[in-house]
């Protein structure tokens, strides 16, 4: 089956064209995959060609296959199900500036950080362009009716995004297509551990994304305790392709810093990582840490957080703590999928001895 989400509307026109049917058939049919609709809602096409497609194309590569909606505050995660029965998830939260979607790029992760539930069984495979595409048009197709859609992305769910460095170029290049769903890449923000080279690649891209960078620690030998990537490139390393990120895209980097008790969250801390960080136009997100069943780290106190965070503003870095969102409904990436994961494990042993 071809997928077409993850065409662009001049490869999708080129291929409508082998297929023996006129150019602006291609046209139509990339503007109504970037609606969310499937191939029977397609209306102006003949419905030969609607058949056809059915038989040989897939225009919606990602379903969701479980919701929940938080009590608290509206907070959604969906649980995506992919063509060939993987999983990833994806948070849709709402702000005042608008819908903001947190979606995946891997299933799984490789990166191994302590902190995160999405690592756990390691790196199962990269998503394509159209199934990260597919993950935000399940959410508008979710929104519907609403009077909303999906304004802001964030890549930030499963997975390293530039470890699937061509998939995630390409569908940041889709987001912008004129007859797509034309969303400005400056409410896109890309969150990485910090694969240097990489981050220099995405600098001479021209996408004027947002940069994260998880860093969650002031210096190499609190950063190894916790992310394996430190061990291939130092925080100077880090430092220095976020500089060029910037002298490159006029945008500031954001920081994203998850405190953890005992390990990177003491006034000492602050302080280095404010001397890190000084003179660089940069953001800091302090994030309360999510607490994982099979990690062994804890989070801290808001007094705690509240401390580390007026060490950063005396000494003139910009900061702020993360808004917890989804609480109650284990909206941090990767336990929704590991405790489905789990679950079906669970059924499956259950049938055998049955």
């Amino acid at each position: 089956m071809t997928e077409l989400t993850g065409m662009t509307c001049a490869e999708l026109t080129e291929w409508v064209k082998e297929q023996g049917y006129p150019a602006f058939r291609g046209k139509q049919i990339f503007q109504w995959i970037h609606q969310s609709a499937d191939f029977d809602e397609m209306t102006n096409l003949p419905k030969v060609l609607r058949e056809q497609l059915k038989e040989t194309a897939t225009a919606q590569p990602v379903k969701i296959r479980l919701e929940r909606k938080s009590a608290l505050d509206g907070t959604v995660k969906f649980l995506y199900e992919l063509k060939d029965g993987n999983c990833v998830e994806g948070v849709l939260m709402r702000y005042k500036f608008g819908v903001s979607l947190c979606i995946s790029t891997q299933v799984g992760c490789r990166m191994g950080c302590r902190f995160c539930a999405s690592t756990l069984e390691g790196r199962v495979r990269d998503l394509t362009a159209g199934e990260m595409l597919g993950e935000i048009l399940c959410a508008n197709r979710y929104l519907s009716g609403k009077g909303v859609k999906v304004s802001h992305v964030v890549l930030m769910g499963s997975g390293e995004p530039l470890d699937n460095y061509d998939n995630v170029i390409r569908f940041l290049k889709l987001l912008r297509e004129e007859d797509g769903i034309r969303l400005s890449l400056r409410n896109v923000s890309l969150s990485t551990c910090g694969i240097v080279p990489k981050m220099y690649a995405l600098a001479e891209e021209n996408l004027p994304v947002t940069l994260c960078v998880s860093l969650h620690a002031p210096n190499d030998e609190i950063r190894r305790e916790t992310m394996p990537i430190a061990y291939t490139w130092s925080i100077s390393e880090i430092m220095e392709a976020c500089r060029n990120y910037i002298r490159k895209t006029g945008r500031r980097v954001i920081f994203e810093y998850a405190l953890s008790d005992g390990v990177n969250a003491g006034e000492e801390q602050a302080k280095e990582l404010s001397a890190l960080l000084r003179g660089m136009q940069c953001h800091v997100n302090l994030i309360p840490l999510n607490i994982v069943e099979e990690r062994d780290m804890r989070g801290v106190t808001e007094k705690n957080v509240q401390k580390f965070l007026k060490i950063l503003q005396d000494n003139h870095i910009s900061a702020t703590r993360r808004r917890e969102m989804g609480d109650d409904i284990e909206g941090a990436c990767g336990q929704l999928r590991r405790k489905t994961i789990k679950s079906s494990e669970g059924e499956s042993e259950k049938d055998a001895q049955v």
